[in-house]
């Protein structure tokens, strides 16, 4: 599935293969068939404060937002997990567009709860899974990701 993928920080991303890889792994394993648009975001007050925001998904472009400032990669890719999941939902239906979704919407609305409590087992896993199939299939790869390099050898 080919997603599209908007850099928005204004460096290159050097993790942008493990992007395309996790979303064709979350299609896979999540069976969403109309594939969302991520947008990778810089900001910098949002990385300065501890409980600022991580991403976001708007059901209504069936767009994720992850915000990248100062985030290490993998967590950058769990959170990209997550809003996955709730890209599924939103595929499956289960987004209603009246629903409170401010400060507090999941301690206040027992169904986005729900929904909440999904993407982060099954956002977790997703990326879980996939590092796990890195390492099994690809150990090659996995070790250069590991020393950052940012090219395999072919030798």
């Amino acid at each position: 599935m080919n997603f599209k993928i908007k850099n928005n920080t204004g460096s290159p991303i050097h993790y942008e293969k493990e992007i395309h890889s996790l979303c064709n792994f979350a299609q896979q394993r999540l069976g969403f068939q109309e594939p969302p648009s991520i947008f990778l975001n810089h900001d910098k007050r949002n990385a300065k404060n501890t409980l600022g925001r991580t991403g976001y998904y708007d059901p209504s472009t069936m767009e994720i937002h992850v915000y990248v400032t100062g985030r290490h990669p993998k967590d950058i890719l769990r959170s990209l997990g997550h809003a996955l999941v709730h890209h599924k939902q939103n595929c499956d239906g289960k987004f209603d567009s009246d629903e409170y979704t401010g400060p507090g919407y999941a301690q206040k609305n027992p169904h986005l709860r729900k929904m909440e409590q999904e993407a982060n087992r099954d956002g977790s896993m997703c990326l879980r899974d996939f590092e796990d199939m890195l390492k099994q299939e690809n150990t090659i790869y996995y070790e250069h990701l590991q020393k950052g390099d940012k090219k395999m050898s072919l030798k």
